[in-house]
């Protein structure tokens, strides 16, 4: 697997339909890659004879689940800085209007079984009534419907959650610049954070640090919610110190909307929750989009999570008991 090969995979896994090799010659030029058709023929063919490719005769290919699998395992030096990469790319793309209430967001994807729907819902009811969640509204769908670009699998539910980048968005649309430090789990006492007891690094890490604090089970979204001390998945950000006062208004105006998430918001150039920051930077903690999922792993039951999934268009979201089945 060289990086052409990666690039060629990554392109296939973003579309449903099959795709041929004019257009994937097209689209590497967007990954700094310039081949004629012939030569990505040449690579596809390696690709097909490996079994990440599938063949559709002249119409093209498509990415095979074990294609899927390289992706996940392949060239980690490659997936370096992905997190960070993909933080900046879709906050430029998030469009959401907050006085219209209606444009694109950011989504966490997660699946879960379908057996498992009735005592999932029961779980996350109280976490989406909590102050831990980005917003109460959410999207669930059955085995072969789409959630933005992405279809869910056979015999799942899939369950879009509101992404804290969206934040990252709609602050960018109004001229503020959101740096996005750390992923971490965040501890509660009595209802109120105290401190960060893990952090990973977004701009270092390969993998969105938030899916590795559920795998770890590292997280007590039911405690939190509970018993008023836990421990929920959070986010550190830092903002420029001259524009805190506009972020405190347009936070204030997010949450009239029931778009909440940020937690708290530091003084200049002070450490926040024993966090240091820049000059002439504030920080900023933002609840993780992912805390419901966390919920749901806590109990049992085994879910598949993505954060930053897909784009989707914010009207469509609805509360928990609307929320079954769009």
């Amino acid at each position: 697997m060289n990086k052409t090969m990666f690039a060629i995979l990554k392109i296939l896994e973003k579309h449903s339909d099959i795709i041929g090799s004019t257009e994937i010659s097209r689209q590497l030029k967007m990954h700094g890659i310039d081949l004629t058709e012939r030569t990505v023929r040449y690579h596809l063919k390696i690709l097909d004879e490996r079994g990440f490719t599938e063949v559709f005769g002249k119409e093209g290919r498509k990415i095979t689940e074990k294609g899927r699998e390289e992706l996940k395992h392949a060239l980690v030096s490659e997936k370096v800085g992905f997190v960070i990469s993909r933080i900046e790319t879709l906050s430029y793309m998030t469009s959401f209007d907050i006085d219209k209430q209606a444009g694109g967001i950011i989504l966490n994807v997660s699946y879960f079984n379908e057996k498992d729907l009735k005592g999932a819902l029961k779980i996350m009811k109280p976490v989406f009534k909590s102050p831990f969640v980005m917003s109460d509204r959410l999207i669930l769908v059955k085995e072969g419907e789409r959630v933005g670009d992405i279809i869910v699998p056979e015999g799942k539910i899939g369950l879009g959650t509101v992404c804290s980048v969206t934040i990252n968005g709609i602050f960018l649309k109004s001229g503020i610049p959101l740096v996005s430090k750390f992923g971490g789990v965040l501890q509660i006492e009595e209802f109120k954070p105290s401190r960060f007891t893990a952090l990973i690094s977004y701009e270092g890490s390969s993998l969105d640090p938030l899916e590795i604090f559920i795998r770890s089970k590292m997280t007590d979204i039911t405690g939190a919610v509970k018993n008023r001390s836990g421990r929920i998945l959070a986010s550190f950000r830092e903002i420029p110190v001259v524009c805190i006062d506009e972020v405190k208004r347009l936070a204030k105006k997010m949450a009239d909307i029931g778009i909440g998430g940020i937690l708290l918001i530091g003084n200049p150039n002070q450490p926040l929750l024993e966090m240091p920051v820049d000059i002439d930077k504030a920080g900023m903690v933002i609840v993780g989009g992912l805390n419901p999922v966390a919920a749901l792993e806590e109990a049992g039951i085994p879910t598949e999570s993505h954060a930053m999934a897909t784009m989707f268009e914010y009207s469509r979201l609805k509360s928990l008991k609307d929320a079954l089945f769009q």
